[in-house]
């Protein structure tokens, strides 16, 4: 059952960054800073980034060691079947591209959403109402062209993918400067008041929102047979990508709110737009910084676009979904049938309208956190039962840091059930997990009903190289730069 099919290792360091922070930066920062303050306060609101970004860094550094000890294209799919088994493999897998999925559909709503704040009047050609959401055939058209470049760019190749990713990332950053930059020459302290709004309701509110806002950096692990870098510097750029992100969010929110008052945020209709047009007083700086934001929206777009085809190959070739999704192109090397699911469904997304679209985003925060909890309890388990697996990047005080890890995340999950301030809507958000669950199911007895236990024995070979009992395996990742 060996793999005679390999992906292409072109992905360096610089390419490697940008896809991950590109990924975690969209277009959230454009429309939603504005709202956090106003749940929040200023300072809440950044406190409740803080708080987010302790979460995520802390799982960053379960990935950052199981990453480059485990460089298997499906990155949580490896790591939760060498610690749990199949069926946890399966589980973790599955929500993650739940996750995945509903990021790239949302980007293909995003786009023409941000198109409309450039030219107002280019919505025509009424189509249906869905959720109280008009749709128009123009505002479709903007996605779909959108999702088809963004599927034929995926489809030829990693590097291409990268390289427009490496492009837009950077002018992420800049834009992203000049608003800081501008809140410190010509903002004001006094705009920031009130500092915090509605305790600790407020705090949650925001909170539930930052792991939508900081997935991305698990993208890296799911493109590791294709990074072209000693394995032990993965580790270290997964952790950096991770910290920009947190600083970029927390900066903008600082930006932002020295820029307006909560009052003129009530009045706006984009907020940090408006926020960069008050600060160098033109609509040019307005319009740049949507730019910024359109700019984000393709690179989280094309980011999970490489994740979520990646986690879906994975899971087929490891008979845990129908065979053909588990086949890469012979000339370009990348996993064609996976990528052309994502871009049907992404394609069709924008039919849906927005707020269709945004209950999907709620629903697939929850499967991106119970994925995060996951990996971190493969880690944990590892850490005791694998104590000698060979770990290139290996964290100081791994046990408490993976009990952390383990504890905050599962919190993270509490957030999103019945009974919390942030709980998933109902029935709409969660009927849309609850479903993407069954569907779950039904796969999960379908490959077994088909493939028999070719699960394992094929995850085996991918982990350990030829196919032996589990309990059994001592080898691991060889540390140093692929060949």
């Amino acid at each position: 059952m060996a793999q005679k099919e390999s992906f292409a290792r072109v992905l360096t360091r610089k390419d490697v960054l940008a896809l991950a922070f590109g990924a975690m930066i969209g277009w959230g920062w454009v429309v939603l800073a504005g709202s956090w303050i106003k749940s929040a306060g200023s300072l809440g609101a950044m406190l409740a980034f803080l708080i987010g970004s302790i979460v995520v860094i802390l799982v960053g550094l379960t990935y950052a060691e199981l990453t480059p000890a485990m460089p298997k294209c499906g990155g949580e799919h490896v790591f939760s079947y060498r610690a749990m088994g199949v069926t946890a493999s399966f589980i973790c897998t599955w929500t993650i591209i739940l996750g995945y999925v509903s990021v790239v559909a949302f980007e293909a709503v995003a786009l023409p959403t941000v198109v409309e704040y450039l030219f107002p009047n280019y919505k025509q050609g009424y189509l249906w109402t869905v959720a109280g959401w008009d749709v128009y055939a123009t505002w479709v058209a903007v996605g779909v062209i959108g999702s088809i470049i963004l599927t034929i760019i995926n489809y030829m190749g990693i590097k291409p993918a990268a390289f427009l990713q490496t492009v837009f990332t950077g002018l992420i950053g800049v834009v992203g400067l000049m608003l800081v930059t501008g809140s410190l020459f010509n903002g004001s302290t006094v705009r920031m008041e009130p500092f915090f709004v509605n305790g600790i309701q407020g705090l949650f509110a925001v909170l539930i929102m930052t792991p939508f806002m900081f997935v991305g950096f698990d993208v890296i692990p799911q493109a590791a047979e294709e990074i072209n870098i000693p394995f032990a510097a993965i580790g270290k750029i997964l952790l950096i990508s991770v910290f920009l992100a947190a600083a970029f969010y927390i900066m903008i929110i600082f930006g932002v709110s020295r820029a307006l008052t909560v009052e003129q945020m009530e009045a706006s209709k984009l907020v940090t737009a408006d926020a960069m047009g008050a600060l160098f007083g033109g609509g040019w700086a307005a319009k740049l910084l949507i730019l910024g934001g359109i700019a984000g929206i393709i690179t989280s777009w094309n980011g999970f676009y490489i994740g979520g085809s990646r986690a879906i190959y994975a899971m087929a070739h490891a008979k845990m979904l129908p065979g053909f999704l588990g086949k890469l192109h012979p000339k370009y090397k990348t996993p064609s049938n996976a990528i052309l699911l994502i871009g049907i469904l992404t394609t069709f997304a924008p039919l849906l309208g927005r707020k269709m679209l945004v209950w999907l985003v709620d629903a697939g925060g929850l499967g991106i956190v119970v994925a995060w909890f996951m990996v971190a309890l493969s880690f944990l388990i590892l850490r005791y039962r694998e104590p000698n697996m060979e770990r290139p990047f290996k964290i100081a005080n791994g046990k408490l840091v993976g009990f952390l890890a383990v504890i905050l995340s599962f919190s993270m999950i509490l957030l999103y059930l019945p009974g919390s301030p942030a709980a998933l809507v109902w029935p709409y958000e969660w009927l849309i997990f609850l479903g993407w669950s069954l569907l779950g199911v039904v796969f999960y007895i379908w490959a077994r009903a088909a493939y028999g236990n070719a699960a394992d024995e094929i995850m085996q070979e991918v982990i350990y190289g030829r196919v032996i009992r589990k309990e059994a395996c001592t080898i691991s990742a060889k540390n140093g730069k692929p060949a």
